[in-house]
Parts: C-alpha cells; structure tokens; sequence
C-alpha cells in the first residue's frame, strides 16, 4: 500500500536494505544479549523482550562485573565530557589568528554560548548511557535534534533498535532504528501521514504499541541547487513496515548520529568490541563458581543430618532450642554429615576471577593504589599517569563522538535564534574567510596525554639550570613567551585569568618607557651630583687663575 508508485518503489528499496542489515547484525545479537544478562541487566532486551519491571538479576551471584562497568562509565564520562570543567575548546585554523584578540574573543563568547547549550539540554544524562553502552556492547548511538526549548536535544538509542552500516572510510553513514511508539503517539506525532489503516486502529485502540522504522542514509541523488528536505544530503524516512506505507520522507544537513565504538576489528563491519566482551568467560565463569561456593558454604553452616533409622520420635526438629525424644539405652545420635567441601579454596578462586574481570574494565588503573606517604606531587603523576594508560581509548573516541557531537551541535546553534537574535554573535569582519575551526579537545584525560610534553619541558630546565651559571646566554634559545602560552594551554588555565596580547604589550611598552624615564632621571641625578662634587675644585681653580688681589 502506498500513495504513489514512487513512494511504494521507495519503501521497498528501504525495507530491503534493512532486511540485510538485520541479517549482517543477527550475530551479534546473541552476544549482546549475554553480556546485557550478566553484566547491564537493566539493558537486557535484545533478543527477547521482558516485561516493564519485571526481575532481571535472576543470573547474577556476584556484582563484580556490574560495579566494574559502572566505574568505567563514571570514569570516562568525568574524564571525557565532565559537567565541572570545560571538555573542548574551539580554535581558527590559520595560526595567524591565534594572537588575534578579537579571535579570541569570538571564539570565547561562541565557546560559552555552547557550554550554555549543553547545561540547558539533556546532554549529561544521555551522554551517561551511551558510555554506558560503549563499555558493554562496544557500541553505542546517539541522535542530537534541534530542540525549541534548550535548543539541543540528545537521546542514546538501545543499541537493540539500531542496525548500522559504514562507508568507505570505515565511518558509521546509515542508522536504521526500528522501535515500538503507541498509535496515539504516532497520530500525535504525524496526524494523518501515519495511513489509513494506522488511523483506524488509533480511534479503536490508541494506546497499540506498533512498529516503524526510521532510516537514516547518504541521499542517493539530489540537487544541490536546492536546499529543501528532500534535496539534503542525507535522507530520512518513517515507514510503517507492515503496511509498506512512506509515513514522512524529510532530510537533514548534517549526519543527525554519533556512533562511536570502543574497539573494532577492520575486518568486521558496522560494530564495535567492548571490555565486556574481554571479561564475559570469566564473569560466567564467577556465576558458577560464586554458586557453588555458596552451596559449599550452606552445607558447612547447615549441613545435611545423618539420624538412625530407628530409635527417634518423628519429626526431627532442626530449629533453635527444637526438641527431639529418641529411646533410652540407645547410642544412636543425630550427626551432621562433613561433605569436605572446602569453601576458602572456592573463594580463592573467585577472587582470581574477580581479578582478571577488573583488569578487563580498567578497574586497577582507574584506582592506582596510594600509600599514605605520598606526596601531593606523587599523587599528581599517579593520577596523570592513569589518564595515560586510558590514552589509546581516546583516539578513536575523539574522531566518532566527540568531534561530530560538536560539530552537529555546533551548526544546530549557528542556525538557531532566541528572540529573533541569533545564538553566536557574528565573527568581525576581519575574521570573515580565514579559514575554519579546529577543535582542542582540553577533558582530563586529554591533558593528560599532553602532559608529557610538559614533562619535558621542565625537564629541559632542570638540565640547563647548572650550565647557565658557566654561561647565562644558552637560554637565549628559549621564546618565554611560547612557553608561557604552551603551558598554560597544557594544564588548561582558563582564558578569563590570561591578559590579551594588547595587554601584554601594552604593559611591557609602560614598564619600558618607565625604566627609560627613570634611566634619565638616575642620569640626571648622577650629572647633578658629579657637578656639586666638582663644585668647590672649580671654584680654586678659578682663584689660582684670577691670582692674588691686588687692589
């Protein structure tokens, strides 16, 4: 069914582009559903879906791997994108500009305006559950929207609605969702658009959960001499799948997802690997073990009784102060019964589980152990290096999430407006067609991984300290002024502590021109003084000159 032949062709080549990716993702899915199993219990619908509230721990007898993953996700979101601290900064691509102060200044106002936009959104609790999702699936998308209100709108996607594909470069280009909305949500959302057989069930029954599938794809073919929805570069399409019915068709400008991964093999295709999937033998491995251990245990604090067959009044009583009668003359006694198991054994074992389940998620380097007579200093490298060993995590991150989340949030505020004022200020003219931005990423674990250098550098002072005293001129090779700007710029000082340029100069020129009035007064001064010395020796020179009076 459909409105027109061109829309039924469109929904068929859609549908049939998704029956593949739901092949290629089949794999996965039963992966995804153990580790959800034992490791996010509350993210535990893949392959089969489960009742809103019903119980989902029923595998776990040891938490080990749950409060495992929750430390890395609570660690990368405070090291990557903290609420506290400022995470990027936006930088012009022509170096000339990077003294310019009205760049700065531009760039500083547009760099507020979009923090502000972030704390006003729904950023940190959505960015929560897609780390969430890196570190137990490997795979994680997010959508960021224009919001009317906040301006930004971000959702993080079960990866259990999501079927992906990459491009050439081995980048994410195609999402396709396919979830579950009420009738009513979906006429509220679409109004008639959502086909006639959708509206009639809506007026039957409009709480009917039913399927659609969203697809989001490169535009096979589109004018660029247009800019409405349907000639934007990357196309977007509701269809109702059952009904083979094109529920709205639109586009958008930029790529909508973010789709990072934590690790990913170059010969598979779309998804990523997770420390989850690293440390998954040895979690069910501790299930089992941790079960047994128990029982062990049990049978140890309340083992199986060993009672005659004769001689004892039915029924044995096992409780506190319980009271059994058995015959007199008799022997015969009630005994445990030592099955020899050997629960420390058992929990030694676990414990070597337990180990390698940590180390999995990072969890001995995100807790370097401290000895109480560290020094702040030793603290300080301690911690810096913990963000190194986190460093080869950071690459990929950086290039699929955050730099695309900032872009896409960054061209959604540009195009917006509050009041009929646009969101950024316009850049000064003078700053019109130099180039772009970059972007510096200045999170925790990004200084850290910069800090090296630093290191050096004061490295480099401690070397050459005992040769400037033989001879002061080799740190004629250093540019103070670079040093002073990379290192403020490596520890992340704020921009607002910093004096401009201008201000700089200005400062030195005063400080010059008062050490030169003041160099002319000491040498007036030091004439004047010469002269009263001089004084009284001029004085009898001129008497031997003029002689003795004679009058």
């Amino acid at each position: 069914m459909a409105r027109n032949e061109r829309e039924r062709k469109k929904v068929v080549t859609l549908l049939t582009r998704f029956g593949t990716l739901v092949t290629q993702r089949r794999v996965w899915e039963s992966h995804w559903q153990e580790i959800a199993d034992y490791i996010v219990p509350r993210k535990a619908d893949i392959t089969r879906r489960r009742t809103d509230g019903e119980k989902r721990t029923e595998k776990i007898f040891d938490g080990t791997a749950i409060h495992s993953a929750e430390l890395l996700t609570a660690s990368l979101h405070g090291m990557l994108t903290s609420a506290s601290m400022p995470w990027f900064q936006l930088r012009f691509s022509d170096p000339d500009l990077a003294a310019n102060d009205m760049a700065k200044e531009w760039l500083e106002g547009t760099e507020l305006k979009m923090y502000d936009a972030f704390a006003r959104s729904n950023f940190q609790e959505q960015v929560h559950e897609l780390y969430a999702d890196l570190v137990a699936f490997g795979t994680a998308v997010m959508m960021i929207e224009k919001d009317d209100v906040s301006q930004l709108r971000f959702s993080t996607r079960h990866i259990a609605e999501c079927y992906l594909a990459e491009d050439e470069h081995g980048r994410v280009d195609t999402v396709v969702r396919k979830y579950k909305m009420s009738l009513r949500d979906a006429r509220h959302l679409w109004g008639k658009d959502i086909g006639p057989v959708l509206v009639a069930k809506a007026k039957d029954d409009p709480y009917e959960m039913h399927e659609f599938v969203h697809a989001v794809q490169p535009r096979d073919e589109y004018d660029t001499g247009l800019s409405d929805n349907l000639n934007m570069p990357w196309m977007s399409c509701y269809i109702d799948p059952e009904n083979h019915w094109l529920i709205h068709e639109s586009g958008y400008s930029e790529f909508p997802y973010v789709c990072p991964r934590f690790l990913k093999a170059s010969f598979e295709q779309g998804y990523g690997r997770s420390p989850a999937m690293t440390a998954l033998p040895d979690v069910k491995m501790l299930q089992e073990m941790s079960k047994t251990t128990i029982k062990s245990a049990q049978k140890q604090v309340d083992p199986p009784l060993l009672v005659p067959d004769d001689g004892f009044v039915l029924p044995v009583r096992v409780t506190p102060g319980g009271l059994n009668f058995y015959r007199s003359g008799t022997r015969d006694r009630i005994e445990p019964l030592m099955t020899g198991a050997n629960t420390p054994l058992g929990l030694a074992v676990e414990d070597q589980r337990r180990e390698a389940i940590r180390q999995a998620f990072y969890v001995d380097q995100l807790m370097l152990r401290e000895s109480p007579n560290m020094t702040a200093t030793e603290v300080i490298s301690r911690n810096e290096e913990k963000m190194r060993l986190l460093g080869p995590v950071l690459g990929r991150l950086q290039a699929e999430m955050l730099q695309p989340l900032i872009q896409r949030s960054f061209t959604l505020l540009g195009r917006q407006a509050i009041d009929g004022k646009p969101i950024f200020d316009d850049p000064p003219a003078d700053l019109q067609g130099r180039g772009g931005l970059d972007i510096e990423y200045v999170s925790p674990l990004a200084k850290a991984q910069r800090q090296g250098e630093l290191n050096s550098t004061l490295r480099m002072f401690e070397i050459l300290n005992p040769l400037a005293q033989l001879d002061p001129g080799i740190f004629d090779y250093i540019d103070m002024d670079g040093l002073v700007r990379f290192i403020t710029r490596t520890v992340g000082v704020p921009a607002t502590v910093l004096r401009s340029e201008g201000q700089v100069l200005q400062m030195r020129k005063q400080r010059d021109q008062a050490a030169e009035e003041q160099a002319q007064l000491d040498r007036a001064s030091q004439v004047a003084d010469a002269a009263g010395r001089a004084a009284p020796a001029l004085k009898a020179v001129g008497n031997l000159v003029q002689g003795p009076n004679t009058a």
